[in-house]
Parts: structure tokens; sequence; C-alpha cells
């Protein structure tokens, strides 16, 4: 038989029809395998697992039908003892089932650290020195010394700590520097625009402390608080303002941008603008015509 009576013979169709119908099904069932194995339109909510235990958290993951993993434990103050502090894909988080969540359990007893010599140091070796230790640095007081700014004592909780004392890591550590003989005073620093953790840092860096801040009404949880900015400060920046070593500056905080005050200089028309009459002109005035 010739290719082409072959070509249109019944034989032919015949196994070209199979052929298809093979096919076909071979690419139907890999869709419906692809389709259950990745389970398409299966994602679920992970649910907030903090503050619960570990026990709570497990029957809480069965019910979605994910896996919890224990990848790290710290001590925090915000949630209980014993409890989950955080957790990996975070909550609302779109998953499939059989995820793996990673979650951090907040210990039962806090981890202790050793209280780091300051004695002699400068305040800002000190501050460096208190956070690679893992505290925090606190308040700063001044008394009367040959030294300045040079650390003589710390404190923390109200007594005076020696080095290698061990306290809870995160603790605040407060120190005692000297102030000079002749009541050395130092710059205000301008902290507009700065959130409260830089405001703060920036103080100490300074010689100062943080005193009183409020929030405005567009502060409305702790993200907020974390975002916002300084928009006005008591004693407020100048140039040639100064205070003495120790105290402290007063902070408001808003993440509403308007309020920040608008430099001068921004307000200043160029050279090739100017108003008359309550019009904009773009040439000088003595050249527009009358």
């Amino acid at each position: 038989m010739s290719l082409k009576k072959f070509i249109f013979s019944k034989t032919f169709f015949r196994h070209l029809g199979l052929a298809i119908a093979i096919f076909t099904s071979f690419m139907l069932l890999l869709m419906l395998w692809l389709y259950i194995y990745t389970r398409h339109g299966q994602e679920r909510v992970i649910p907030d697992f903090t503050g619960m235990t570990l026990e709570e958290a497990e029957t809480a993951s069965s019910r979605e039908r994910f896996r919890l993993f224990v990848t790290d434990s710290v001590y925090s103050s915000f949630v209980p003892r014993g409890t989950i502090a955080e957790q990996n894909p975070p909550p609302g988080y779109k998953a499939k089932r059989d995820r793996r969540i990673n979650i951090t359990l907040n210990a039962m007893n806090p981890e202790l650290a050793t209280a780091p010599e300051l004695k002699g140091t400068s305040l800002r070796q000190a501050l460096a020195i208190i956070t690679t230790a893992g505290f925090e640095a606190g308040e700063l007081s001044y008394v009367p010394d040959l030294s300045v700014d040079v650390v003589l004592k710390k404190k923390s909780g109200g007594k005076e700590i020696a080095a290698g004392d061990t306290l809870v890591r995160g603790a605040t550590i407060d120190m005692v520097l000297g102030s000079g003989l002749s009541m050395r005073r130092t710059s205000i620093p301008d902290l507009t625009g700065k959130n409260i953790e830089e405001a703060r840092n920036r103080l100490l860096e300074s010689s100062l402390n943080l005193g009183a801040f409020v929030y405005d009404t567009t502060v409305v949880n702790a993200a907020d608080s974390a975002d916002a900015f300084v928009y006005r400060q008591n004693p407020v920046y100048r140039d040639d303002a100064t205070m003495r070593l120790g105290e402290r500056i007063y902070l408001w905080l808003s993440l509403d941008s308007m309020k920040l005050p608008i430099d001068s200089a921004l307000l200043e028309l160029p050279d090739s603008l100017h108003i008359i009459n309550d019009t904009l002109f773009t040439t000088r005035p003595d050249t527009i015509w009358q």
C-alpha cells in the first residue's frame, strides 16, 4: 500500500484517533496529579500562635494542618513565660497545609549575663560596651569631678553594681559620670524627624537624658509608636543653645508629616519667580510691561 493510500485509510485515522485519545488522557491525568500535588486553591491563613503554650499551638495548628517546629528560645516580657514569643511565617500569611511554621518559645527563666567593666571609660565607649554585652543604657547623672564624661560608677535598679555582677540580659544600666569642675555644658541636638529610639541614642551621645515623651492621636498601637517621629522638643534646638550635662529633653511624636517644621529657606522663591498682587510671574518685576 502506498503512503498516500495509507494516510487516507481507515486504519490511519483509527490509529490517529487512538493516539489523540491517549495523549489527551495523559494530559488530563497529569493536570489532575499536579492539582492534587500542589493543592491548588487550598491555601489557609496561618493563625496567631503568639502567647499560646506549645500544647495549645499544636492543637490549633493540627486543625489547620500546619507543622510546628521550635527553632529558638528567648526571654521576653511581652508574652507569658513558656509561651510562644515569635513565629515565622507571621500570622495572617497564607500557606498550604503541611507548611512548616518555625516558632520561638519564651523561656521560663530570664537569661543572665555578666555586667561589664565601665569605670574609667568615656561615655561613647561605655554606650558601645553596654550594647555589645546585651544590656541597655539608662539614665545619665553627673557629679563634680576632674574628669568629663568619664564613667565613675554604674547602677541598675537604683543599686550600685560592680563589674562581674550578674544581671538579667537586657537590663538597664545607669551611669554616673564626671562633669568636670567648670560645670561644662553640651549643645542641644536637633531631634526633629527621628523616631524615639534614634532620639534617645542621640541624647545619650550628647550627655543628655530623655524626659517624658508624648504621642499624638495618630499613634494607636506599638507599630505606630515605633514609626512615629519627633515634631517638637523642649528645650528647642538652636545653634547656640546649650544645657547642663545630664539634663532632660521632652519630646512630642506623631505620624503626621504636616506637623514637621518647614525650613524657611525652602519658602524663598528663586530669582526667576516673583509675586505681584497675588500673581506669580516668571520674570523680574522691572521687566514686566506696565
